[in-house]
């Protein structure tokens, strides 16, 4: 079964929405349930994580109960202001939802890259691992120093990196991501997903330039620490839903079965605990 560890939902103007804004016009409207269940059956996707897309508690409050009226959706990643005073009793809350699997603070977004690692994050971060919840690192290359930080600091933590970590494939120049993804693939509690990289590139630019990228994560973090996720519909700002996944397959096309069916699913469900 194929499982996709990375989308959304959202409803414009609704649990806190923020983002996407009207300038980003192929998604700019709701996606929900019903949307989700015909791109995702129409590419024989038979499992997903929703992710969060809001820093807003009722947004994750909203995923939870899609999530446990569709089968689809197998785990929830939410949201959390991992700083609050009240966070680890938050988290707790949240953790006794069946579906809830993991928490992404939306590093890239904040000012201080070194965010994460605050004294007043520490915490959250313990009722994390308490909790037997994930940690999805939302970041930029400039981050990964931070996150390798994380991963030595909580060795027990999952910490799962989001769409490679955002490499910068507009601008070509891949050798900083490559040699700070490739010190973050040393912890081994770090996973990746490849995912989002279409929406990393020029709008000219041919998407098989994704396959550099594809190379390296597959080879520092190996098949058992990679997974595939569409990170739709972001991803319909550069092509359908049915097109990443293909693309994902023909890269994948002439390696082992293994590292097909780990890629493609086994990771995704034994790294976020799925059914």
């Amino acid at each position: 079964m194929i499982v996709d560890s990375h989308q959304h939902l959202w409803q414009i103007g609704k649990n806190g929405h923020e983002w996407p804004t009207p300038d980003l016009a192929p998604i700019h409207r709701d996606f929900v349930t019903a949307d989700l269940t015909a791109v995702a059956g129409a590419a024989g996707v038979g499992a997903t994580v929703l992710v969060q897309s809001q820093p807003a508690d009722i947004d994750t409050d909203w995923m939870l109960d899609v999530a446990e009226a569709t089968p689809l959706i197998q785990g929830v990643v939410g949201w959390a202001d991992l700083a609050a005073p009240d966070a680890p009793q938050r988290l707790a809350e949240l953790a006794r939802r069946p579906k809830l699997r993991g928490i992404r603070p939306m590093l890239q977004g904040l000012a201080d890259d070194n965010w994460i690692l605050r004294d007043n994050v520490r915490p959250a971060l313990e009722a994390l691992l308490r909790l037997d919840l994930r940690f999805d690192a939302l970041v930029f290359t400039r981050h990964l120093a931070a996150i390798g930080r994380l991963a030595r600091t909580f060795p027990d933590l999952p910490i799962i990196i989001d769409h490679c970590a955002k490499p910068p494939l507009a601008a070509g120049d891949l050798g900083a991501w490559r040699e700070a993804i490739a010190r973050v693939a040393e912890h081994a509690n770090v996973t990746c997903k490849l995912s989002g990289l279409f929406t990393e590139m020029r709008a000219d630019q041919p998407v098989d330039d994704a396959r550099p990228v594809a190379d390296h994560v597959l080879s520092i973090f190996g098949p058992e620490r990679l997974m595939w996720g569409s990170d739709w519909p972001v991803v319909l700002l550069r092509q359908p839903y049915g097109n990443w996944l293909d693309w994902t397959k023909a890269w994948l096309d002439g390696k082992t079965a293994d590292v097909t069916t780990d890629i493609l699913g086994n990771t995704a469900r034994r790294v976020y605990a799925l059914p």
